[in-house]
């Protein structure tokens, strides 16, 4: 099992990094694919926010629900809890992470997965048993 953040769904949308774009479309598709990768409610959240605000063609309300429920939905198998915020609580307090990057790895780490794709925390970093992953590093050199 993997998990996928945030990151790699804004990159699947994003024409202006085609590199990531593509990578990101096969990580999406592979987790759609194989039923192995995941996200939690945090991320659908996190998702919405940039899309409905932040991209140059702001997605309207529609959209989004759309985009989502065909790549996100189906992935989704963690809802925010309490018990889910206290493994936060403790990650942060043992890391250099924030409590959002904290629930994204608790988040990851309590449906079991082995491996976090995203470019926002450190590379190749081992907490509890999940492997951090950055999967756009090798594309910046490519051009």
């Amino acid at each position: 099992m993997y998990f996928l953040d945030t990151n790699i769904f804004v990159y699947g949308l994003l024409a202006s990094e085609p590199f990531k774009k593509q990578r990101a479309i096969e990580l999406i598709e592979s987790a759609l694919g194989s039923g192995q990768g995941c996200v939690s409610y945090q991320v659908l959240q996190e998702f919405a926010n940039v899309a409905l605000k932040k991209f140059a063609q702001r997605f309207a309300p529609h959209e989004c629900q759309q985009f989502m429920a065909a790549a996100m939905y189906p992935l989704c198998r963690v809802q925010s809890s309490t018990e889910l915020l206290e493994a936060a609580l403790t990650l942060k307090a043992s890391t250099a992470y924030g409590l959002y990057d904290s629930l994204i790895i608790a988040s990851a780490q309590a449906v079991g997965c082995d491996t976090l794709y995203t470019e926002d925390l450190q590379h190749h970093q081992l907490i509890g048993g999940l492997r951090i992953v950055n999967p756009f590093l090798n594309l910046a050199n490519i051009a």
